[in-house]
């Protein structure tokens, strides 16, 4: 490894044991990604190796317009990016990721008017492939909306000026 490299490795293990630095590039990691931004994908708690976040109710996100539940589709991207954010912030220095595997268990809708949280937890890594399970509930933990098993594959580090630039501000 070069002496370039090996700086980025510790000034990247340095910077990410400081829990604001993770909460910036967790909220920059959902802020990098459009469709994320535009559902309002809201980043709730970052850990090593763990993620969680929530989408508020709207009606523009609800799938059922007669029961008023929402979208699956909208509870797939939350898993996924949640999922993607875990395996994200388990690796030191982090990595860029991109999903394998995702397989979700919908075990009932969400509860109409209610936001819908999401908890995600990187459980193995190997070489390549980083392992996240993850469960989603509507404000009750012991009754989960879905759950999920996925694979990521790891693309290689991130530069350190990620996160520092500006992205265009989607109208919402």
């Amino acid at each position: 490894m070069a002496l370039g490299e090996r700086l980025t490795v510790i000034i990247w293990r340095a910077l990410f044991r400081l829990p604001p630095v993770r909460r910036y590039f967790g909220r920059r990691f959902f802020d990098s990604i459009p469709h994320s931004r535009r559902m309002g994908l809201r980043v709730t708690d970052v850990g090593h190796g763990t993620f969680s976040a929530s989408i508020g109710y709207r009606g523009e996100l609800v799938g059922n317009p007669y029961r008023g539940h929402l979208h699956g589709g909208v509870l797939t991207t939350l898993i996924d990016q949640t999922s993607g954010a875990a395996a994200f912030f388990s690796l030191s220095p982090p990595e860029f990721v991109a999903t394998l595997d995702l397989r979700i268990d919908h075990l009932r809708p969400a509860a109409p008017g209610r936001a819908v949280h999401a908890r995600a937890e990187c459980y193995h890594l190997t070489r390549h492939v980083a392992f996240v399970r993850c469960t989603a509930d509507d404000g009750r933990p012991d009754d989960p909306v879905a759950t999920s098993i996925s694979a990521f594959m790891r693309n290689g580090s991130v530069p350190l000026r990620f996160g520092i630039r500006r992205r265009k501000k989607i109208n919402t």
